[in-house]
């Protein structure tokens, strides 16, 4: 006797569930994917210090992207269809809220799953706070021209440029790996030992910069973009800042006027630009002055241009201008 097997189609509800399924085993790296691999974890970051310590911790179980292409300056970041789109799929979104207006706006409106605000692991701290008492910001009323919170460039009066403290970023690190832990059981070991590894390196680097810096002629230093609070406050330093946190604003004659007597009073030798914005207004008070320039660098991305090829090689080259500019020992 012959039996017949009739091949029906599956329920709808059948297929969908397979579907989820698959799609669930594709999200992470406890999966399998081809061949039997792991598949990796997508992660996206804001910008290149997040985009540093993501790829460190994550090592070759993830994915990192960084929502701010390499020479882009941040402040600015307009984000395409495409970009926003990658939030709602991502495993982890690293990013600093309030830093960049736009990516605020598409980590909301995303449904991102998991996200690692930054600033709920290191708070910001009060611009005036950090740094120079003189620096601008910390002023009741900016002058004309300097930044404000109706410039597009809304960081309230909160420094967001924690990562210019090494001792910041590796907390940073040991949230990144916990989080990571938590999506990918399987290599969690390795996310912490990884972090433990890139801490190790941030208090090394830290550990310079106090050496460093802790024999100086003169503690003040002169920079276009008031992004080193957070640096200066560690190291004793006292930040002058040209402009506000938005680095391409313009200051009013009476700030430029303002800084010039200060360079004068310190005994300032250097004017600090920096690597993604113009060094016009450097090379203009510098000029005037009879100082020199050089460049303080936020490390905010890293281009051919960068004095490093990445974070820790960036920041030993901001250590060696800032000894010349303070004539360190």
């Amino acid at each position: 006797m012959i039996v017949m097997i009739l091949r029906r189609p599956l329920p709808a509800l059948v297929v969908a569930a397979a579907l989820l399924l698959t799609a669930a085993c594709g999200s992470g790296t406890t999966s399998p994917g081809a061949g039997g691999q792991p598949v990796q974890l997508e992660v996206v970051t804001a910008f290149y210090p997040f985009q540093f310590v993501t790829e460190r911790v994550a090592g070759p179980h993830a994915r990192v992207a960084s929502l701010t292409q390499p020479g882009a300056e941040p402040h600015d970041l307009e984000l395409t269809p495409r970009q926003v789109g990658s939030l709602s799929t991502a495993d982890l979104v690293v990013y600093e809220k309030s830093f960049q207006p736009a990516v605020d706006e598409a980590v909301a409106q995303s449904g991102a799953a998991d996200v690692l605000d930054t600033a709920t692991v290191v708070p910001l701290q009060p611009l005036g706070d950090a740094g120079h008492e003189h620096e601008e910001g910390a002023a009741a009323e900016p002058a004309e021209g300097e930044h404000t919170a109706d410039d597009g460039h809304d960081h309230g009066d909160l420094d967001p440029h924690v990562w210019l403290d090494p001792t910041n970023l590796a907390t940073i690190a040991t949230a990144v790996a916990d989080r990571l832990a938590a999506l990918d059981t399987a290599h969690a070991a390795d996310y912490r030992a990884n972090a433990a590894a890139l801490r190790g390196e941030l208090e090394s680097l830290d550990g310079e910069f106090r050496a460093g810096l802790a024999r100086c002629e003169r503690t003040d230093f002169i920079t276009t973009h008031a992004a080193f609070g957070y640096l200066a406050r560690r190291y004793g330093l006292s930040q002058i800042a040209v402009s506000g946190l938005s680095p391409d604003a313009e200051p009013s004659p009476a700030r430029v006027a303002q800084v010039q007597r200060e360079a004068r009073e310190h005994g300032v030798t250097t004017i600090f630009s920096e690597t993604l914005v113009s060094p016009a207004m450097a090379e203009a008070i510098a000029g005037d002055l009879g100082l020199r320039t050089d460049v303080l660098d936020p490390v905010e991305g890293i281009t051919d241009a960068s004095r490093g090829s990445d974070y820790l090689a960036v920041m030993r080259s901001n250590l060696t201008a800032l000894r010349q500019a303070g004539g360190c020992a």
